[in-house]
């Protein structure tokens, strides 16, 4: 029986699991800006959260790192909320088996795949609610705000250097308004985005970010309901097919729990109606994603049962 379902996260011995994880010594940092090109590749972290808002955590857990493409999945919960559900009809929901930047859009409709790719968030993150970059910018530092449960900053170093450097986002940005999908300017929505990813946590928050899909859309810690539980099961479900991009079926058939990964080595796990959980070291495999952040899911999984289909076997 896992800890977490006997309210016994904070007994789990997440040392460890950062003791075993910490062994798996591949991989390279994200070289994309300067921020994550300096990265310390020796950093590493684990936190968990159980849906009854107990918190565990584990190495380096003081280290603030940005959110990068772990703020996709929170953005598609933001823009769900703020449209009535309309993002569905914006944005698809099916696995690309490409890379998080290829230059594609779904055949006929000119919508992103779905939005945990590149050119989804870029659209997520435009549909929020405000009327302006500036308003967007306070609506989702608001939300993520919520659903770490704690007021949360941008480094406006990293968020300058994606904006500018992100040639790619640039070209599908401009792609999908040459399909009419894309309402607000191809820069505009880049900055917009830009900003999102810079936002910046400690693996303990981004745990409870985690959590809190899990718990259906409140924050475990707090108690503030931040989306319906609807809006956290759709983003949950899209995570579980989507979120580790071209490796996603590996990882589900392999980890078993709904994921995001990200650039900057962040990891966010999502196990709905028990826990949330983090890991953040920045060296990445060949599909971007923390080589000791997998070995961790890894473990966690198969010692807290937490494999979606493991219960087949």
């Amino acid at each position: 029986m896992a800890p977490s379902r006997q309210g016994e996260v904070s007994s789990y011995a997440l040392e460890s699991v950062v003791e075993r994880a910490r062994e798996h010594d591949g991989g390279e940092v994200d070289r994309s800006v300067p921020a994550l090109a300096s990265a310390d590749p020796d950093v590493f972290a684990v936190a968990l959260v159980g849906v009854d808002g107990a918190v565990a955590s584990a190495g380096d857990e003081d280290v603030l790192f940005s959110l990068q493409s772990a703020v996709k999945p929170f953005l598609f919960a933001l823009a769900l909320a703020d449209t009535g559900g309309g993002a569905l009809d914006r944005v698809g929901i099916e696995p690309t088996g490409e890379s998080f930047d290829a230059i594609k859009l779904e055949s006929g409709t000119g919508r992103p795949p779905n939005p945990m790719v590149n050119a989804g968030a870029l659209l997520t993150a435009a549909l929020v609610d405000g009327d302006d970059v500036q308003a967007r910018d306070e609506r989702i530092l608001r939300g993520l705000s919520a659903f770490a449960g704690r007021q949360l900053t941008v480094d406006e170093e990293i968020a300058r250097d994606e904006h500018l450097m992100g040639d790619r986002n640039h070209a599908l940005a401009h792609l999908m308004r040459s399909e009419g999908t894309l309402e607000v300017t191809a820069d505009d929505a880049v900055a917009v985005y830009a900003r999102a990813c810079a936002v910046l946590v400690d693996v303990e928050a981004l745990a409870v970010m985690g959590a809190t899909l899990a718990a259906g859309g409140r924050n475990p810690v707090t108690g503030q309901r931040v989306v319906s539980a609807d809006v956290a099961r759709d983003v949950v479900s899209v995570m579980a097919t989507c979120g580790v991009y071209d490796g996603s079926g590996r990882w589900m058939r392999s980890v078993g729990i709904p994921a995001k990964s990200s650039v900057s080595g962040a990891l966010v796990l999502s196990v709905p109606g028990i826990l949330g959980a983090a890991t953040f070291s920045p060296p990445l495999d060949e599909r971007g994603t923390s080589v000791r952040g997998h070995a961790a899911a890894d473990i966690l999984s198969a010692e807290l049962d937490l494999h979606a289909f493991g219960r087949l076997t």
